[in-house]
């Protein structure tokens, strides 16, 4: 053999070792030289395989694959009785090599406060750790792990990629190993041993090998009493004795689920055992405690009852508040991650515990009471951990503040939809939405990840994003523990419940409902302040002062009436707004700076109420001059409208708070932030405007601004030199910046559909940023009452009332389905599952499968056919089927015109008495009147008079004592002759009324009778004849001689004593014409025939065994109720599921085996706009006529959100390209509705196509000045600028899109058309990124 030379003269021979011809490597000695005898291989070997044939390989095939082995020792007949527990597959003749690994040598994790004191350093022991449990938090989907991708897709991820396995969704089925129909139950031996047929196709294959029956083996089955659960008390005992071998309910992830688990959440009793005995300074018995208590506070969670210990004993909630970890803290954490300047909280103290001993932790506490340094410190950690935390925001400038407060203290990236900054970094900053799109799209750093922080998780309450959170948090892998931050809701223990049970692992939940600085709530009415709740108690008497206030000064009035009505419901000051105010701005006033000092909100009857009104400018100014006597600024005013906001400021002319010092500052500080704009945009109407309110202290906020104008609001906001500041809500969510006092301007807001009343976590959450900690003693929120009052309790319910219930908002969106059937082993049936709104039926499903195993359980009783075979089985279907056409029938006939004319009184009917449902004759006494839908009928009862009474309850026995005459027969003599009973019909016209209590009971001619009310659905049949009878004798002056001739004249009607008298045909007689009641009919009477010839009609046995055939009907009812109760199919939205599915097929999304298309993949990466309608502009190539700057224009729609803007003027290539594409939507809109999903095709266009800024983004695209486009659109300059902003990252997506569809000038063109967007103020640097 050559020799082979390598680098730096080092040189190997090649030759081939084992019995399978592997290549081996042997390093040559330098002076070796190469010559005929080394050049030889160093043996040869005859083929490792014999030459490969069509025989060898069938026979191969068959012997390792499709020949079954049974165990003798595993199956033997003395086992046969118990329950299996089997892997068929670890028994499979393949020979897999090379193979892994199982055991590795690895370190053992100790915590801080156990480590030996001896040493500086720390030297952890090294133990034998299977290597699954160290891959078990970065698994893949799939049996192959993968390769990481290249770098450019180490943090986004790829749609190639498959996601990581999500933490608790082990128990899946998708998930589970594809056994042999009946392995688990053992169902499949007995066909095995009894010559049953061979599993002959593969896992995974549609087809196999039809190899015919196996050969049978002898043998005898012993079945045994064995308990199959013998550590569950929750079964009863008597149930014990019946054995259920092989019942599909005895499945692992039921054991798992109901298994009992272990006490606390403490240390391993081998991490007990071996504690260094050296450790003197912590107490022993400490640790201890602190398990104790840990598992007092579960046994607390988990056992409200004694039902609920026995049903469910995991709790995956544990409440806080231990003290020991507060007093013992530096003890049990010695040595922190990060140091803090000040003395920790009980409650951070108890978090950052938890979180040393690598645990998650729901951290619920008011707005500024220190929730962010648990954040910090698990930024800490994963810095001293050198793993990775990821801080996530539901909205980007919570984001960017977050960036700017740690990066002196951290290594941080920020992630957003525009902006990437060091996604190396080991602290990433990021929206919610890109870490669904991270995980969605397996992104390799998800492996690196150690901790999810999530801030604000009472927005998951957000109607049209609060998905997103319940999607990371399912789709989270098991090895990242999540840290929850939010503000004080009800039901915390439930949602962190919900978590622990989703991701299988504890969470601690810990908090404070003390606020860092009270509060005190006022009202400020004619000039005054007046406190009304302090410390969360509502103060009674302060509201009765300003009640008198209000009282006096509406009495002193000029001109008012001294009875004018109090319409004190209305929580705004100036009257519940009649209409919502949609006006827009007139573009000459848009940026003059001019606006009108009318309050936009007010009805129009308080405009003559003049003498109790001030201007706006006036009120504001009275109230911003008493704060300041108070020492009560900076303060933030809350107005739900931004034109309210800016009128509001505007009206604040004259008004200047700001000292020289202070104006310097902030002009200097403007000048610096405005510098980086260029050429017109400096003097941008909007950036003049703000730049001369601040210079006088006063400011505003809301989504209508410039970002880089709103972020130098909050900056100066922040360093305290603006005293008065005007905002929407939004401040109160995305600005971590408190005041001295919160102002509401109203306390009723528009939330996009209707007015209504604030809710109280809403009131909460702004009232919390009065009051600066360290700063402040206290902090004071007013609510303005102009010329009302808000009611007593309206204030209670907003003040001191519960918070908003943390609800799920969970969706189904297609994105989601087809991310999820990307994976076959992802099933979107588990994301339903595991969703906040399945919680509470997942949660019982213990209890359903227990009561299920009960019913299968239970016996019921044979039935005895005495006349041979029994048929009740059909009788009874038959029977069962005829009831239902005769009701869908009698339902329809009674609502004819000629059936309501014969059903008069003494027409003669057919009933059914129910509980019995005997069929029994009866005379209509009187017909239903408008207000009562129910017939008046006498009834000819089989009952005897004794049992009448004792079913009639007491009260109506004694109710009826008037009449208890009529339950004896009248002697022979004195009853009155047929005349004088029929002329008593004519001589008194009866008045209609009813003096009978009813229903009535009696008893005549040796015959019971009763009259009562019936509904039409009780009427069986209505007979061709008809008597005469006596209303007043019957009704309102009851007569035992009449009630007795009737019930004589009822039995003259029958036939022979036992028949019925002939029924009315429905089509003759009745006239029913409706085709397919005809049909309905026929096919009613032939089953009438058909049971009439089957043996069991006339049976003497037939009630007693048609009660048995109820009773096992109704038992096997509720056995399929329970089945489907636990099945996918229960699900609440799985229809919405199922329609979805049929619509992505319908459009080639998918196939019919559900595997995601090119046209699927392309949707996958739409996250801005709608995915359907962006798909199929795609591949119905709209774009491809358009230049770059009129594609983009288009495109704006997708992502443009506000409603009623002024129409654009559009050329004619635009305008039909808009029309193109709201035909489009029109047609999905369609489809969707086709497939039984609740959408309108004209709301479902116009809620995601808004045309009204394509002229704006047409022009900004061809290089027009931002001043300019402005003037186009009333639009406000700050959507502006956030649609072009989210438009690039709409055509990242479709240039994304473009490469998997191969199409190279669309991508082209989405690179240029998102050149032309990016410049000038639009895409301006975040003040918080770079600095000031």
């Amino acid at each position: 053999m050559e020799r082979v030379v390598a680098a730096n003269e080092v040189a190997f021979s090649l030759g081939f070792t084992g019995h399978s011809g592997h290549l081996h490597l042997e390093p040559l000695h330098p002076v070796v030289r190469p010559n005929s005898l080394t050049s030889l291989p160093d043996f040869i070997l005859p083929p490792a395989f014999p030459q490969e044939t069509h025989e060898r390989m069938r026979e191969s095939i068959e012997e390792n694959y499709f020949h079954p082995e049974v165990d003798l020792d595993e199956f033997s007949v003395q086992n046969s009785g118990r329950w299996w527990h089997y892997d068929w597959f670890d028994r499979a003749k393949i020979q897999l090599e090379p193979s892994e690994p199982r055991f590795i040598v690895a370190p053992m994790w100790e915590l801080p406060f156990r480590r030996s004191k001896n040493s500086v350093i720390w030297n952890p022991h090294s133990v034998e750790v299977d290597i699954t449990l160290l891959m078990e938090g970065a698994q893949e989907l799939g049996s192959m792990p993968r390769m990481p991708g290249p770098p450019k897709e180490f943090v986004r991820g790829s749609t190639n990629n498959r996601p990581f396995r999500p933490g608790g969704l082990e128990g899946s089925q998708a998930l589970q190993r594809s056994l042999p129909e009946g392995a688990h139950s053992g169902d499949w031996v007995h066909e095995v041993i009894h010559g049953g047929h061979a599993q002959n196709v593969p896992p995974s294959s549609k087809n196999g090998l039809d190899l015919g029956s196996l050969k049978e083996y002898t043998c005898q089955w012993t079945y045994t009493s064995q308990q199959i659960f013998p550590e569950k008390d929750s079964i009863d005992e008597g149930m014990n004795k019946h054995s259920v071998q092989f019942n599909y309910l005895f499945k692992k992830a039921w054991e798992e689920d109901i298994i009992e688990g272990s006490s606390g959440d403490g240390f391993n009793q081998d991490e007990i055992e071996n504690e260094d005995a050296k450790v003197d300074d912590i107490p022993e018995t400490l640790e201890n405690t602190i398990l104790s208590e840990s598992s007092d506070a579960e046994a607390e969670l988990g056992g409200q009852s004694a039902k609920a210990k026995n049903h469910d004993k995991e709790v995956w909630a544990l409440l806080g508040g231990n003290d020991i970890i507060v007093d013992h803290f530096h003890e049990l954490v010695p040595d922190m991650a990060i140091d803090f300047p000040f003395e920790l909280d009980s409650f951070q103290k108890e978090a950052i515990y938890y979180l040393e001993r690598g645990e998650s932790v729901f951290v619920a506490a008011h707005t500024s009471a220190g929730k962010t340094v648990v954040a910090e410190y698990a930024f800490a950690l994963a810095s001293k951990h050198c793993t990775r935390a990821v801080y996530t925001a539901p909205i980007k400038t919570i984001s960017n503040q977050k960036y700017r407060d740690f990066s002196g203290k951290f290594d941080v990236g920020l992630l957003t939809g525009d902006v990437s900054l060091k996604p190396e970094a080991s602290c990433l900053i990021m929206t919610t939405e890109i870490l669904r799109s991270m995980l969605y799209k397996g992104a390799d750093i998800i492996r690196d990840i150690e901790w999810v922080i999530f801030d604000e998780v009472h927005y998951v309450n957000d109607a049209e994003r609060g998905v997103v959170w319940e999607e990371v948090i399912i789709m989270l892998p098991s090895h990242v523990n999540i840290v929850l931050l939010s503000a004080t809701v009800p039901n915390t223990i439930e949602f962190a419940d919900w978590i622990g049970r989703t991701k299988q692992k504890k969470i601690r939940v810990t908090g404070t409902i003390k606020r860092p600085v009270p509060l005190e709530h006022c009202l400020f009415f004619s000039g005054g302040l007046f406190k009304i709740c302090e410390n969360d108690e509502f103060l009674p008497q302060g509201f009765k002062a300003v009640k008198e206030v209000y009282k006096k000064r509406k009495s002193n009035a000029v001109g008012g009436p001294s009875g004018v009505k109090h319409v004190a419901s209305h929580f705004h000051g100036g009257g519940q707004p009649k209409q919502f105010d949609r006006s827009n701005r007139e573009r000459s006033q848009k940026h003059s700076g001019h606006q009108n000092a009318q309050n936009s909100l007010n009805t129009s009857g308080n405009q003559h109420t003049s003498g109790l009104r001030r201007s706006e400018s006036s009120l504001w100014l009275s109230l911003i001059n008493k704060l300041s006597k108070n020492a009560q600024l900076p303060v933030v005013i809350f107005c739900f409208s931004k034109n309210r906001v800016d009128k509001s400021a505007d009206n604040m002319t004259g008004t200047d708070l700001t000292s020289n010092s202070e104006k310097s500052e902030i002009r200097v500080f403007c000048d610096k932030a405005f510098s980086r704009l260029k050429g017109s945009d400096r003097n941008l109407p909007q950036v003049v405007r703000v730049e001369n309110l601040l210079k006088r202290g006063i400011g505003v906020h809301h989504a209508g601004l410039l970002p880089i104008v709103k972020e130098v609001v909050e900056m100066l906001f922040c360093r305290g030199v603006i005293k008065v500041l005007f905002s929407t809500e939004t401040f109160a969510m995305g600005v971590n910046a408190p005041a001295r006092t919160v102002v509401f301007d109203t306390l009723r807001k528009f939330d996009g559909k209707d007015f209504r009343k604030l809710l109280p976590g809403e009131y909460i959450q702004m009232a919390g940023r009065a009051g600066r900690r360290g700063l402040d003693n206290i902090g004071t929120v007013v609510i303005m009452c102009r010329d009302e009052i808000p009611e007593e309790s309206d204030l209670k319910q907003v003040m001191v009332g519960r918070p908003t219930r943390l609800e799920s908002q969970f969706r189904l969106t297609y994105t989601m389905i087809l991310h999820l059937l990307r994976v076959e082993e992802l099933k979107v049936e588990d994301m339903l599952k595991r969703s906040f709104a399945e919680f509470h039926a997942q949660k019982n499903l213990p209890e359903k499968e227990r009561l299920l195993l009960q019913k299968l359980r239970q016996s019921t009783k044979k039935i005895d056919c005495i006349k041979g075979e029994p048929t009740i089985e059909a009788y009874y279907e038959m029977a069962s089927e005829a009831e239902t056409y005769r009701r869908q029938i009698m339902e329809a006939i009674l609502l004819l015109q000629s059936t309501q004319q014969l059903l008069s009184p003494g027409r003669l009917v057919i009933v059914k008495q129910l509980p019995a449902e005997d069929h029994l004759l009866g005379v209509v006494l009187k017909t239903p009147a408008a207000a009562n839908k129910q017939y008046i009928i006498l009834v000819l009862t089989t009952a005897t008079a004794s049992s009448m009474q004792a079913s009639c309850p007491l009260n109506k026995i004694q109710e009826n004592q008037s009449f208890q005459q009529g339950y004896f027969i009248t002697p022979k003599g004195k009853r009155g002759t047929e005349e004088e009973y029929f002329s008593s019909i004519t001589s008194r016209k009866g008045s209609g009324a009813i003096n009978i209590k009813l229903p009535h009971y009696g008893s005549a001619s040796g015959i019971n009778y009763a009259v009562t009310e019936m509904e039409n659905k009780d009427i069986i049949s209505i007979c061709n004849c008809k008597m005469k009878i006596d209303q007043v004798r019957l009704l309102e002056d009851a007569s035992n001689i009449a009630y007795a001739k009737t019930v004589q004249e009822l039995l003259k009607q029958k036939p022979d004593g036992n028949k019925f008298p002939p029924a009315l045909d429905a089509v003759k007689d009745l006239k029913l014409k409706d085709m397919a009641l005809v049909q309905m009919y026929h096919i009613y009477n032939e089953f009438l025939q058909n049971m009439s010839e089957n043996k069991c009609h006339g049976c003497t046995k037939l009630n007693e065994h048609i009660m048995l055939m109820k009773e096992q009907s109704r038992h096997k009812e509720e056995v399929n109720a329970l089945k489907f109760q636990m099945s996918d199919d229960a699900l609440q939205q799985m229809p919405d599921f199922q329609g979805r599915i049929d619509v992505l097929k319908e459009i080639y999304c998918i196939d019919s085996d559900l595997v995601v298309q090119l046209k699927g993949r392309v949707a996958c990466e739409m996250n801005s706009g709608e995915e359907l309608i962006c798909t199929e502009c795609l591949f119905e190539n709209q774009l491809d006529d358009l230049e770059p700057e009129e594609a983009v224009a288009i495109m704006s729609s997708l992502v443009f959100q506000q409603n009623n803007t002024t129409e654009p003027s559009l050329t004619p290539k635009l305008a039909y390209a808009k029309k193109r594409l709201y035909d489009t939507a029109i047609r999905l809109g369609q489809l969707q509705a086709q497939f039984k999903l609740s959408i309108d095709p004209v709301e479902y266009a116009r809620d995601n196509l808004k045309f009204g800024l394509v002229e704006v983004v047409y022009e900004w695209a061809k290089g027009t000045p931002f001043a300019d486009i402005c003037e186009l659109t009333d639009v406000p300059e700050g959507l502006i600028v956030r649609t072009i902003v989210r438009l690039d990252e709409t055509c990242r997506e479709f240039k994304n899109a473009a490469s998997i569809m191969g199409n190279s000038s669309l991508y082209k063109k989405m690179e240029t058309a998102s050149n032309a967007i990016k410049r000038d103020i639009v895409f301006a640097a975040s003040l918080y990124v770079t600095g000031v």
